[in-house]
């Protein structure tokens, strides 16, 4: 390799960053490429809000807790670090909703809360009869108006009603980004609703068409195959396999990123303590709100400025079996929208992850705060327990304390995609284009949530790091 190393430096170092840093790397090595990457995390460790805790035969998320199998670049990037074999599928089983104090099976045949099977959307409780109707009135509305963007209540109260809306679809939708369905934007997440509508009219129609036949059932009627992935030492093993991979000396972690400036074609960046960096590439996997202040005076990504965050909390109680004296024969449950519970969802992680808990105990993992509904999160641990503990009473006697118990709070964590973010999400694309030229935006505030969603933007930001960084070079060469 001849001339000057390029300097790349990534801003953050969740799982977007990690990737990103994984994968240039790699690519420097494949194509020959002199390029010195740095990875800069403000915190002391990796993986943003993917954490672990391991302890007594327990493995406990924090954060996330698996990825969707059908996205395949989380589980290509686990072969890639030498993990493959310690994924694992989730057991499926029964899941419920819980509405008018009461857990109902949630519908078959239901995807994402739209029903595909008649029979067991007639026959459940979960609806009223008037309900039913009103759902079924899908069959004969009219496509929507093509539109730039519209809420998913907006969206989906049209074609189904409120009832089904706020009783399932909600709890299912808004739970992801911990947000107000009517405020998320259809466009930003889940575009191929209304793709599915404008192509075949009837959204109940269209869904069944469009995902083909369902997974079969074993003969005790569960799923053979879970949808969700996760490792059996946890999410945090597959941070861990990644940052072993990279480079030595290319993570600077503790090191918070105040300002950046242009100098030329480069990059002066400015960290706490004094410390300077230069780059001629970066790619920004840092949260939007984080965004707005190092560019700061570049009068640039105003839009992300009002971009929400909502601040949720995760409570995992682990118990002796004999604990729970009235059990549930499930894998969970979420909350109806209108419900007088605090909680938001419950996982019995013993049941849908047996590799996360000791024979002989229970795992239960609940969450709690979402958008306009978010004081939970600033109470005490004992006080969040407490709330935590009675709503679970409510549907399953609880007899005894638990062995333990760990809260975490995530404060103004999870972005929302407002109606709307789509474009502003590529108005500031298109900015850092022409006026940060080399400089590119990843990361869950900005195209999905999800660990894979992350690790695509990461993909993508390497991409276009390469490219850049082969244009720069050619122009210099001609110069």
């Amino acid at each position: 390799m001849q001339g000057e190393r390029q300097k790349i430096v990534i801003a953050g170092g969740g799982i977007t960053g990690l990737a990103a840093a994984y994968y240039l790397q790699k690519e420097a090595k494949e194509k020959g490429m002199a390029l010195d990457v740095k990875l800069i995390e403000a915190s002391h460790r990796l993986g943003g809000k993917i954490q672990t805790i391991t302890r007594d035969g327990f493995v406990i998320e924090r954060g996330p807790d698996s990825f969707l199998a059908r996205k395949q670049s989380a589980s290509r990037l686990a072969k890639e670090a030498g993990m493959e074999k310690e994924l694992v599928r989730n057991t499926t089983g029964k899941s419920f909703v819980l509405a008018r104090q009461r857990l109902f099976p949630m519908p078959g045949g239901s995807i994402m809360g739209i029903p595909t099977q008649i029979a067991p959307f007639i026959t459940t409780g979960l609806f009223s009869p008037a309900g039913k109707a009103r759902a079924a009135a899908d069959f004969v509305l009219p496509r929507s108006n093509p539109s730039h963007d519209q809420s998913l209540g907006a969206f989906f109260r049209r074609r189904l009603g409120d009832e089904v809306v706020d009783n399932l679809i909600d709890p299912l939708l808004s739970g992801i980004y911990a947000g107000d369905i009517d405020q998320l934007s259809l466009m930003a997440t889940f575009p191929q609703f209304y793709q599915v509508e404008q192509k075949y009219r009837s959204l109940i129609l269209g869904m069944k068409k469009s995902t083909g036949s369902q997974p079969k059932q074993a003969a005790n009627g569960k799923s053979k195959e879970g949808m969700f992935l996760t490792f059996k030492s946890g999410l945090q093993s597959l941070v861990d396999a990644l940052e072993n991979k990279l480079e030595p000396g290319t993570v600077l972690k503790g090191h918070r990123i105040e300002s950046i400036k242009k100098t030329g074609r480069s990059y002066t960046i400015e960290m706490n303590g004094g410390e300077n960096l230069q780059a001629d590439c970066m790619v920004m996997a840092v949260p939007h709100h984080a965004l707005c202040s190092i560019f700061s005076g570049w009068g640039l990504f105003e839009q992300f400025k009002d971009m929400p965050s909502t601040s949720v909390a995760t409570v995992a109680l682990a118990f002796p079996e004999e604990a729970i004296e009235r059990d549930i024969d499930g894998t969970g449950f979420v909350v109806s929208r209108h419900s007088d519970f605090t909680i938001t969802a419950c996982t019995w992680t013993h049941k849908k992850w047996p590799h996360s808990t000791p024979k002989g105990k229970v795992l239960l993992r609940c969450y709690v705060g979402k958008a306009g509904d978010e004081a939970v999160v600033d109470l005490s641990d004992d006080q969040i327990v407490k709330v935590v503990l009675d709503d679970l009473n409510k549907t399953m006697n609880i007899k005894m304390i638990p062995d333990f118990v760990y809260v975490t709070r995530w404060k103004d964590s999870m972005p929302q995609y407002t109606v709307g973010h789509k474009e502003r999400v590529g108005l500031a694309k298109k900015q850092a284009q022409e006026k940060l030229p080399g400089i590119f935006l990843a990361g869950s505030s900005f195209e999905g949530l999800g660990v894979p969603d992350c690790i695509d933007q990461a993909e993508e930001a390497v991409r276009n790091t390469v490219e850049y960084l082969k244009s720069n070079k050619q122009k210099a060469v001609r110069v």
